[in-house]
């Protein structure tokens, strides 16, 4: 099994990296959050999640040994496989931790692909498994932006967590994505 993976990030696909260590390349699925943050030629180094199916073999990277335990609680609840847990790790791991301690559906049920059975299965599977009680400075405004708006601007260039941060302070009014787009621009 791979567990740690350091080396150049060869290519980026959509929202995976071929990460080429010692002249060999791995195809690796990450977030993406940590694909908006890195580019080609960038050196980096990720903890690895190995899934072993009966036709295929995928690699799951991570900066940080605590996303990487995320995952793998994630993907320990029934009906979560590796590429639904991957989606919820699109959300900021503080946020999501926080989430889960207090069994807040909303964070879930907004992250692509989740329906409100699965997630109302992960809070109750992960129950007391995650305790994280501080509340997140991001984790109100992530919720209520639009991702479809986050997804426009990352595909101009910025970085999600400018994008993020940048919309924390934006008046409630502005719930288009146009318009929401159109304030980062504004205030970028």
């Amino acid at each position: 099994m791979i567990g740690y993976l350091e080396g150049t990030v060869q290519k980026k696909i959509d929202s995976n990296i071929i990460i080429k260590c010692n002249g060999v390349g791995y195809l690796v699925y990450i977030s993406k959050i940590l694909s908006s943050e890195i580019e080609e030629n960038d050196q980096i180094s990720l903890y690895i999640h190995t899934a072993v199916n009966e036709d295929d073999i995928r690699l799951f990277g991570f900066q940080e040994i605590e996303g990487m335990k995320m995952f793998k609680l994630l993907i320990s609840v029934s009906g979560v496989g590796p590429k639904t847990a991957l989606e919820i790790m699109n959300n900021p791991l503080p946020s999501l931790k926080f989430a889960i301690s207090t069994g807040d559906l909303s964070l879930l049920v907004n992250t692509k692909g989740i329906g409100k059975k699965t997630a109302e299965r992960i809070l109750i599977d992960l129950k007391g498994k995650i305790v994280f009680t501080e509340k997140p400075g991001e984790y109100v405004t992530y919720k209520d932006i639009d991702e479809d708006a986050v997804v426009a601007l990352s595909n101009l260039g910025y970085r999600r967590h400018q994008i993020l941060e940048k919309l924390k302070n934006m008046p409630k009014e502005i719930n288009k994505t146009e318009d929401i787009i159109r304030y980062f621009l504004q205030n970028a």
